[in-house]
Formats: C-alpha cells, structure tokens, sequence
C-alpha cells in the first residue's frame, strides 16, 4: 500500500456506526487508531468514500500521510508514557 497516496481523516467516535468498512483502509472498528480520550478516530481511503462525500459523516480534519504521522505524536494519540 502507498501511504503518500492515501487521504487520513479524524471522525468523531460517535461516527463509528456510519463507516462502511469495505471502503476504508480499516476493516474493523478493531483496526482503527483510537485517540487517548476515545473521543476520535483515523480513517484513511484511496478513493473518498460515499459516506464522506454525502455528508454522512463529516470528518474533523483531513491530513496527508506525513501531516497524519505528525499528529499521532502529540499527547492526544500518544501517551507520553511511550
């Protein structure tokens, strides 16, 4: 998979039951990037899925690869404990 071709986004965690899996790079609730505080989620797609594109679920940002990385180093995604 080339991740510098992928789009990321952060959903709140109340979006989860909206995600169509088969759509996303994750296949599960089990496999998605949980914030610390369980309050938000890391989705990442090719191809802009349906539920986003509708306005089904509307994301709280949206990165590239690198801007993902970046993020998921701040205290919100990453204790400091690691």
């Amino acid at each position: 998979m080339e991740y510098n071709n992928l789009t990321y986004a952060t959903v709140s965690i109340d979006d989860l039951p909206k995600v169509d899996f088969s759509q996303v790079g994750e296949t599960s609730e089990d496999t998605i990037r949980k914030s610390l505080d369980l309050t938000k989620f890391i989705l990442k797609w090719s191809v802009e899925p349906t539920f986003i594109a509708d306005g089904t679920i509307i994301p709280n940002g949206l990165y590239t690869h690198v801007e993902c990385l970046e993020l998921m180093q701040t205290s919100i995604w990453t204790s400091e404990d690691n």
